[in-house]
């Protein structure tokens, strides 16, 4: 690992070395807290011989003296001595051997000098004990020293300073403790991220989803608060960072294959709670924002959420289409969204798996596929359920979401797995609910935004007209071909096309399938004439007779000819098209 291998990791588990860190130091603050205050009191010593006439004499004392001064040493911390300490003071309260442990003698090297430290939680005891310890000892080296024939002692100790009463503890050393439980913290955070690194195999980054997937990544969708709230995003005043990152997605899907583009879409994931539906909702919505046509079909027959985002009637939909039990345009319903229609899951049914995998399964997809520009699928995950392997073998592909931080690595190469053991096309991959690293991308779009609104204001609130407004305007019918010699005739005259915005507006028109509000719950009914308005008809009847052809780039099956597909958004007013022909 690099430096900004460690970097990297500091960034994005700064918590755990913050926690290790803190958590260290309240150990050690709180361990000096609770340490009993320990006092240290200080004697020395001084060890000497008797001196003789000669220099080689007087060396020889000295070299005496010092050896003595080791012996001195281990005497100094002996039970004996602190017996007899005990017995002068009188102490019943503490043992021979607890005295011992307290004592603490030291020398320096070629010198004749002892330090001799008694600690004890009581300052003065501290001080009466070394001074006692002091005064017993010369004794007893005047004892071990003086011959058994009476002669002088062939050496002497002195005290040379008594101890005096401590003033402040020794123990616990409480700034020293709480640096020492900052510096332990932070290596121990730093060790701890590291190995929950190395540890995590979740995938984090769009290089691992491109690696096990073995297509590249169409978006990466921020994690934005509010769409817990309120999952589908009002594109037309939005200006979050979700926002723009729908638009790049949006911009990537119809560069995957510029001449013939994939159209009908299959959203999923490797498990539930990945984002598959919002980002479904949201994929339509911004497909819709463009002008587009788009259809968003509710193929989670399990666990159906789009209809609950959207505030649309969930009673009949693509399992009664499935079932012949009502007719596709019975149950398309529009939204409050221009250019974006719904068909709901419809009730439950207990054999999902064998409906989307029927032929009448594939006949309705082809039919939106004829009526809409963008047909978006809400299928189920891979993993549980084989639904949305069977969808995507029926659509152009299959765009698979990978949760940040929440999708291992494991889980999303079986989630590929299921894809291309039906020879199921994977157009791209999805790295959902990434943390933002900062307010400044969203900054900078909010800042876009506002100054060319605060430019446009004046003209904009002249030419166009509020979305809510527009919602609640009727939906054209979709036009009929027009006779061979009225479109003779009208061959050389302009075709109006849709109102392009002005200077800073950011509202395209809808198409012809603009939506009318959705209907009440009280007065749904099943047939279409009554609550919904005419869904698109057909492209047999809206562009030609030439059927649509998937594209060969992304087809399981092997490619013959590459067709060449337009996809205008009108009929064509000319000569040809008394012969079918397309421009």
């Amino acid at each position: 690992m690099e430096v900004h291998d460690y970097l990297r990791i500091l960034q994005a588990r700064w918590k755990i070395v913050a926690v290790t860190t803190v958590v260290a130091v309240l150990a050690a603050l709180g361990a000096s807290l609770l340490t009993t205050p320990q006092y240290e009191a200080k004697t020395r010593l001084f060890v000497s011989t008797s001196s003789g006439a000669s220099v080689q004499e007087i060396y020889q004392g000295n070299l005496f003296s010092q050896q003595r001064v080791t012996s001195y040493t281990e005497l100094l911390e002996g039970t004996t001595l602190a017996q007899r300490t005990l017995d002068k003071l009188g102490l019943d309260d503490l043992s021979a051997v607890d005295l011992a442990g307290k004592v603490t003698a030291s020398s320096t090297p070629d010198t004749v000098l002892i330090d001799t430290a008694v600690t004890d939680e009581s300052p003065e005891r501290a001080r009466d004990l070394a001074n006692a310890l002091s005064d017993e000892f010369v004794v007893m080296a005047r004892e071990l020293e003086t011959p058994e024939d009476g002669g002088p002692p062939t050496a002497r100790v002195v005290v040379e300073q008594y101890a005096a009463t401590p003033s402040a503890p020794v123990t616990p050393k409480t700034t020293r403790n709480v640096a020492l439980g900052l510096a332990v913290g932070v290596l121990l955070g730093i060790a701890l991220a590291v190995l929950r690194d190395r540890l995590d195999n979740t995938i984090k980054d769009r290089n691992a989803v491109e690696e096990l997937a073995g297509t590249g990544v169409v978006g990466v969708i921020p994690l934005e608060k509010a769409r817990h709230e309120e999952p589908a995003i009002v594109f037309a005043d939005a200006n979050s960072g979700d926002a723009e990152a729908y638009r790049e997605m949006r911009t990537n899907l119809q560069f995957l294959e510029v001449d013939n583009p994939p159209r009908a879409i299959v959203i999923t994931s490797s498990l539930p709670g990945e984002g598959k539906t919002t980002t479904a909702v949201n994929l339509a919505l911004v497909l819709a924002e463009a002008g587009h046509s788009v259809v968003l079909v509710e193929a989670d027959l399990r666990r159906p959420r789009v209809t609950k985002y959207l505030g649309t009637l969930g009673d009949a939909g693509l399992s009664n289409v499935l079932a012949h039990t009502a007719a596709l345009e019975d149950v398309l319903q529009p939204t409050r969204f221009d250019g974006m229609w719904v068909l709901a899951a419809g009730g439950l049914p207990p054999n999902p798996s064998e409906l989307l995998g029927s032929a009448h399964a594939r006949e309705v997809i082809e039919d939106l596929r004829s009526r809409f520009d963008y047909v978006i699928i809400d299928a189920p995950p891979l993993l549980p359920v084989t639904d949305a392997a069977i969808l995507a073998n029926i659509a152009d592909g299959a765009l698979l979401i990978a949760r940040y931080g929440k999708t291992t690595r494991e889980q999303f190469a079986r989630a590929v797995g299921n894809l291309r053991a039906v020879n199921a096309p994977v157009l791209g991959t999805i790295l959902a609910l990434t943390p933002t690293k900062g307010r400044g991308t969203a900054y900078e779009y909010r800042y876009y935004y506002s100054s060319d609104k605060d430019g446009a204001a004046p003209a904009a609130a002249q030419t166009s007209t509020p979305a809510t407004q527009r919602v609640g305007a009727p939906a054209p019918t979709a036009p009929a071909a027009q006779p061979a010699a009225q479109a003779q005739t009208t061959a050389s005259a302009p075709v109006e096309g849709p109102a392009r915005p002005q200077n800073g507006q950011h509202h395209v028109e809808p198409p012809a399938t603009q939506a009318h509000p959705a209907p009440s719950n009280d007065a749904y009914h099943y047939r279409a004439a009554e609550q919904f308005p005419p869904a698109p008809q057909p492209a047999s009847e809206r562009y030609g007779s030439e059927p649509y052809q998937a594209p060969q780039a992304y087809s399981a099956a092997e490619p013959l000819s590459r067709p060449v597909v337009h996809a205008p958004r009108r009929p064509v007013n000319d000569s040809g098209s008394e012969s079918g022909e397309e421009r």
